[in-house]
Parts: C-alpha cells; structure tokens; sequence
C-alpha cells in the first residue's frame, strides 16, 4: 500500500514538473519577458521557441546561408538578452527581434564585402533596436505529389535567393511571415512606400521565375526544422549559463 502511495505521489510530482515546463509556452509576450526579467531560463527559452522560425527566415533572407543565420538568430538573442531592460512594452516583442537581426544580418554583409555591393539595401535598414503565417489546410499526399512539392519547393527557394537583396529582405517578411506593411516598414527602417514596391518588384521576379507554382509552395520554404530549433536554443542557453527544460515549441495558428 505503501508503495502504491509512493509511486502515485512520484507520478504526480512528475505530472507537475512537467506542466510547470510547459506553462511558458501560453504566457503572453508581456509575462515571459517579466519573469526573463526576474531571471526565469524557462521563460526565455520560451521567448525563443515563439520567434525561431521567424528570425531565422529573417536573416536567411539577407543572407542566404543557412549556417550563417543560425548565427544571428543566435546573436539575437543574446543581445535581446542583454538589453532586455531597454525593450519598450508598447512595442511587440517580434518586432523588436526582428530589427535586432536585421542589424546583424546586415553588419555581418558589410564585414565580408564591399559596401559598394550592398547599395540597394542602404543604410536606412539599419535601424534601433530601440526605437504570422496562415497555411492553406494540407491534405494526406502520395509519395509522387510529395516529391513534386518539394521540388516545387526547392525551385522556389532558388528563386527567392536569386532575389536582390533589399527584395529579398521585404518578401521574407511580407509573404512568408505575412507580415503587415507596417510592420515591415518599421522592422527595416524604410518607408511602406518603398516596402509595397520591393515586394511588387520581388512577386514579379518570382512569377517569370516560377509561374503558376509560387502560390501553393510559400507555406513551406526554409522549414525551421525541429533539430534545427533545438541547436539554436541550446547554443543561446549554454552561452548564458542556462539549464533547457525541453519545451516544446507552440503549434502554429
């Protein structure tokens, strides 16, 4: 009887260790950064796994490399980490990360080229820091239609490397993110004028590119896989002397 009482008293503790893990993942953006704030890892690591994908298509966007943007997805948080205190609470938080690694993005162009070359991302993208997608329903799928999607997706993503740079950025957020005018414009620094004429110009590129297949693969280019978030999140953790509690990241809207 004794032992029964044990295992269920075990089993509980386990049941609660495990719900306290996971409650992170449904506070708002105003409550995780109030208690990253009071020094809770957990909240930050939820924080990550809430915009990972997001900042990853950012910089991949910019820089298209993938290594490359797992780096500054990873820069981001740390400088998001660091400068916490300076987060202004009548901004969005994603908005406030992504400016963060747009900044990097582009400081990491400027290191390894000639600023000549990044004329048409110009310097009204660097911006201060200070200062989502709805996928069309899927439908179980043979092994032939999986393999043309993801062709379809490969040309895709060719395409949109092919983009220049400044277009490039735009689209990322615009279609892929679905982000809003607005809220374009403020993460680059450039007026919504210019956001709604990147993106004309890129849709353009992309439909001589690609023709009838770009509407049905946007859903699914540059997928953040989970390993992939995983790697992120344990490099920010174990760079700030942080224990992971194993979140699972949220599912999407």
């Amino acid at each position: 009887m004794q032992r029964l009482e044990l295992d269920e008293a075990m089993e509980t503790a386990a049941l609660e260790r495990a719900a306290r893990a996971r409650a992170p993942l449904t506070l708002s953006e105003d409550e995780l950064v109030s208690r990253v704030r009071q020094g809770d890892g957990t909240a930050f690591e939820a924080i990550m796994r809430r915009h990972n994908r997001l900042l990853f298509r950012t910089a991949r966007g910019i820089l298209k490399h993938d290594t490359d943007a797992e780096e500054v997805v990873q820069e981001t948080y740390l400088k998001a980490y660091a400068y916490l205190d300076g987060f202004a609470r009548n901004s969005r938080l994603s908005t406030w990360l992504v400016k963060i690694a747009v900044n990097e993005s582009l400081s990491r162009l400027r290191r390894r080229m000639p600023v000549t070359n990044l004329e048409s991302l110009s310097d009204e993208m660097m911006v201060d820091p200070e200062r989502q997608a709805h996928p069309a329903p899927r439908v179980p799928e043979n092994p032939e239609s999986a393999a043309a999607r993801n062709e379809i997706r490969r040309l895709l993503e060719l395409a949109i490397d092919d983009l220049p740079q400044a277009q490039r950025a735009v689209f990322m957020l615009r279609a892929i993110e679905e982000f809003s005018v607005e809220d374009t414009s403020d993460c680059l620094g450039i007026p919504k004028d210019t956001v709604k004429t990147r993106f004309h110009r890129a849709k353009r590129h992309l439909r001589r590119a690609l023709s009838e297949t770009l509407g049905s693969a946007l859903a699914d280019t540059f997928p953040f896989a989970g390993r992939r978030c995983d790697r992120i999140v344990a490099g920010v953790l174990g760079r700030l002397g942080l224990e992971s509690r194993g979140l699972s990241p949220p599912e999407r809207p």
